[in-house]
């Protein structure tokens, strides 16, 4: 019987911006936790510097879309989906909702967003696995409403965190370390629930097989 290794992939999905030093950034301290991490470049070009937000929007919006990087990322976790125990998707802003829209896949074990601003626009998804959302409170949408819908939600957890768009990203002037200390914590937490249901869940099928 082979042995259980409980390795754990991290998907991390950028902003508009792409895969810049705010990713590298998350990616090392995720790694750090032992976690395997890919962070794919749904934009198939350089980054964006953070002055070019409206560029990067523009760019992501015309040339890449919401649709074609959910069929992306799903492609990808079933490419890795055989070699872990357990998969997880993590997205900031676009990345949020670009894993907000995987959720219904049976291929996940969890979810982690972070200001998916528009997930507003796919309220509807009903996710298969166990979610974390975490919005700010500064946006140009009534965040409390979206908050309230998705917390009927079966299987979503929905904090509203006092800041703006962006309160993760160490190089963004939005940032706020404590907040993201904080939600960074509870991350850790969510993941690590994951990782006990996953064991246990292996367990009893292995016991259930013998």
């Amino acid at each position: 019987m082979e042995q259980h290794t409980g390795k754990t992939l991290l998907i991390l999905l950028h902003e508009i911006y792409g895969v810049n030093d705010h990713i590298a950034y998350y990616r090392h301290r995720l790694e750090e936790q032992g976690y395997d991490v890919l962070t794919p470049n749904l934009l198939g070009r350089a980054p964006f510097a953070n002055e070019q937000e409206a560029d990067a929007y523009s760019y992501f919006i015309n040339e890449v879309g919401f649709a074609a990087s959910a069929q992306e990322v799903r492609a990808l976790v079933e490419a890795n989906r055989q070699d872990y125990d357990a998969v997880v998707l993590a997205g900031f802003s676009v990345g949020a909702t670009v894993a907000w829209m995987c959720s219904d896949s049976g291929s996940l074990d969890g979810v982690i967003g972070f200001y998916g601003s528009r997930i507003r626009n796919y309220p509807d998804i009903e996710p298969r696995c166990p979610i974390l959302l975490y919005f700010a409170s500064e946006e140009q949408f009534d965040v409390a409403a979206l908050a309230r819908q998705l917390k009927e939600t079966e299987r979503t957890s929905v904090e509203v965190i006092p800041g703006g768009h962006g309160f993760m990203n160490p190089f963004h002037p939005s940032y706020e370390p404590e907040q993201a200390e904080a939600c960074m914590a509870g991350c850790l937490e969510f993941l690590r629930d994951l990782d006990s249901s996953v064991i246990l869940g292996y367990r009893k099928t292995i016991h259930e097989q013998c």
